[in-house]
């Protein structure tokens, strides 16, 4: 997807942000953090009270004012963190909202090719529409019926086109995208309103973002310690009346919003969101945050051998004759039965003998040649030349009409004709060869000459480059692999050694897959797995991370809860490295606002009771000017620390694939020693500069 270029403080960000921070002071809106929300509550009564003074003409109203206009600075500050995070996918919904048009919609009548010309978003569920080349679908739906090219750039951001069909696991089309060629006709899947631009707009822009369980028991945690440090407060001036002293009401306040956890309540919401948005930047749309959440604490991920694992399409990568052919020959007659086989496996036949032996495609017209095609029920294709048969496909196929076996009694009567005259010869080797191929990982294709077998043709699904680091990587994360294929055992378990995948499951169906992720929840892990077909939509609901393919069936992208809009399946690996940054960053900010409550507790106690307990001044570590001034430096750098922690919130944690003892220690030395020492340099030098500019 065209994504807005935009800097985390771009003048188109800020200004709306800082409209919004304002409008976010609504008590409504601000009762979502607790945190936050009572220290909008504290600096309202204590600007009353500020008015109230102002008028009666009380004294130190200077120091009273200070502190109060950064206590709103502070909520203010807080507002604005959430509301630059929701301005950058309000940004991203606006170029969503662009390709959305108001298109008129061919709504078929029922009878023959008859239609009506209807406002698109006067369609309904189960109306089925005609969808010509040059027009724009309408509406979310299913090819039911043709063929064609469809132009997807609103959505996806990639130019070239895809292909949709009916009665695949391409069928789903998206409204707003174009069609290039042909014509379809398309039952509508979504209603108006509800369409997926319109769930990604809602997504995006942050209106369906609900908090996650994590997020929800860190808000209650935030809040328990708000409330406790209420009552500490509340008991303080009891106890400086019987110590002989009384505490300003306002230095209560001050030590009151120092004393709870501000840096991350004030960050916790705009971590969530961004988290969102960096998916929503991969081109990946997380139906909730629960999802992406999840994806940080993935246990075991599935992922479908072919597309993800492999290049997708198998490929000639060696020929193997029988003894008394030579190479060269077995090439040949491979290259002679491919000429007409259009599959990325006849067509790279054609090229390894071209390259490989130096044999020159040839023009099947000149041949005088009648290409057999490939049938389900012979598994077997070829070409008949003037005074010979050619023929390669599966092994057991080959042999049986070589007389090696039972031949099939169906199929095409070339076929047939050639079973019938085929003869015994190199059975046993071509046997042999076939099951080392398949013991390697590949996929052996029998190759025969008027009823000769010539050898083996060696088809390898290429691992993609990188894999094996990238699961290494993965289980330095903790994370066990298990690729999913239909392959049988042998040729499975030979691609599961060499992609260094943990695990693999062979000749997998549906229900299989479905056993197994309920099996590894059942042990108490959470499952990550990736689908675009219908029959992958039971494992994806179940997942406790289910990617859909964006071109995959209407059925498998309602069932997962994220959805690949490039439908790139090795995309998972990414999804599962942004969820658990948005885990880090969350943790580290945590770990970061604790340990610099804890620094401030040493600026603003000691100079609170310094006036009751002179001792205290050994606590005046940072030999702070005064105790207005260490008051007024504490509750500035509670301010400004948000601000300056915004762009770690929004960019997230830089993740590493390290272990979790690992991430433990890094966090603790980086943001709990970080967040100490941090405030102590902070405080000192705004204490320096509110003694130079006497502000207190």
């Amino acid at each position: 997807m065209s994504r807005p270029s935009q800097t985390l403080f771009s003048a188109a960000l800020v200004g709306p942000a800082l409209v919004g921070a304002v409008r976010k002071l609504d008590p409504r809106l601000m009762v979502r953090n607790p945190v936050m929300f009572v220290v909008e509550v504290v600096a309202l009564l204590t600007t009353i009270l500020f008015v109230r003074d102002a008028a009666t003409g009380a004294a130190d109203l200077a120091f009273s004012g200070q502190i109060i206009l950064w206590l709103w600075f502070t909520v203010l500050f807080a507002n604005f963190a959430e509301a630059v995070a929701e301005g950058r996918g309000k940004a991203q919904a606006e170029s969503l909202r662009r390709t959305r048009t108001e298109t008129l919609a061919k709504r078929l009548t029922g009878r023959g090719d008859a239609y009506e010309t209807v406002p698109g978003n006067g369609l309904k569920v189960g109306d089925v529409v005609l969808v010509e080349a040059g027009d724009i679908i309408p509406s979310d739906g299913e090819v039911i019926l043709g063929i064609a090219s469809v132009n997807e750039a609103a959505i996806t951001g990639e130019s070239a086109p895809v292909i949709r069909e009916s009665g695949g696991d391409r069928s789903a089309v998206t409204g707003g995208t174009q069609v290039l060629s042909d014509a379809i006709r398309v039952r509508i899947t979504a209603a108006a309103g509800s369409t997926f631009v319109d769930r990604m707009i809602a997504l995006v822009e942050g209106a369906s973002r609900q908090k996650t369980p994590n997020e929800i028991a860190l808000n209650i945690l935030l809040a328990g310690l708000t409330l406790i440090f209420v009552f500490a407060v509340a008991s303080i001036p009891s106890f400086a009346s019987y110590a002989g002293g009384a505490i300003p009401l306002i230095v209560l306040v001050a030590l009151f919003v120092t004393l709870i956890p501000t840096t991350i309540g004030a960050l916790l919401s705009a971590i969530g969101i961004a988290g969102m948005d960096r998916l929503v930047r991969f081109n990946v749309l997380a139906m909730s945050g629960r999802a992406v959440e999840a994806a940080g604490d993935v246990d075991t991920l599935l992922l479908d051998k072919t597309g993800t694992i492999t290049l997708g399409n198998r490929q000639a990568t060696a020929f193997r004759p029988v003894r008394g052919v030579t190479e060269q020959e077995l090439a040949d007659a491979a290259q002679l039965a491919s000429l007409a086989d259009e599959t990325p496996e006849g067509r790279s036949i054609v090229v390894l003998a071209k390259e490989g032996y130096g044999i020159g495609a040839r023009d099947m017209g000149h041949l005088d040649a009648t290409f057999v095609p490939f049938t389900a029920q012979t598994r077997m294709s070829g070409v008949d030349l003037a005074g010979a048969q050619i023929r390669k496909g599966a092994v057991e196929a080959i042999v049986a009409a070589a007389g090696g076996g039972p031949v099939a009694t169906r199929g095409s009567s070339a076929a047939l004709a050639y079973a019938r005259t085929a003869s015994t010869e190199g059975v046993e080797e071509v046997r042999a060869i076939a099951d080392e191929v398949a013991r390697a990982g590949g996929t052996p294709l029998a190759v025969s000459r008027d009823g000769r077998l010539l050898g083996v043709v060696t088809l390898k699904d290429i691992v993609k480059g990188g894999i094996r680091e990238r699961f290494a990587e993965l289980r330095r994360m903790g994370i066990r692999t298990v690729m999913i294929t239909g392959d049988n055992p042998v040729t499975a378990a030979a691609i599961a050694a060499e992609a260094g995948v943990d695990d693999f499951l062979a000749q997998a169906t549906p229900e299989d897959k479905l056993a197994l992720i309920r099996k590894e929840q059942a042990e108490g892990k959470l499952v990550a797995m990736c689908g675009d077909g219908t029959n992958d939509a039971p494992a994806l609901a179940q997942a406790d991370v289910g990617v859909a393919m964006n071109t995959g069936t209407v059925a498998a992208r309602e069932a997962g809860n994220m959805v690949d809009l490039d439908s790139d399946p090795t995309k998972l690996i990414e999804i599962v490295g942004i969820g658990k940054q948005l885990l880090m960053t969350r943790g580290a900010l945590t770990t970061f606002s604790i340990a610099n409550d804890v620094a401030k507790y040493f600026a603003i106690i000691p100079a609170m009771f310094l006036g009751l307990y002179p001792q205290l001044q050994a606590l005046n570590v940072m030999g702070l000017a005064s105790p207005q001034s260490a008051i007024l430096s504490a509750i500035i750098f509670n301010a400004l620390i948000i601000v300056a922690l915004i762009p770690l919130a929004l960019r997230g944690v830089a993740y590493r694939a390290v272990g979790a003892g690992a991430l433990l220690r890094q966090n603790l030395l980086i943001y709990g020693l970080g967040g100490i020492l941090v405030p102590f340099a902070g405080i000192k030098a705004i204490d320096l500069a509110v003694t130079a500019l006497h502000l207190a």
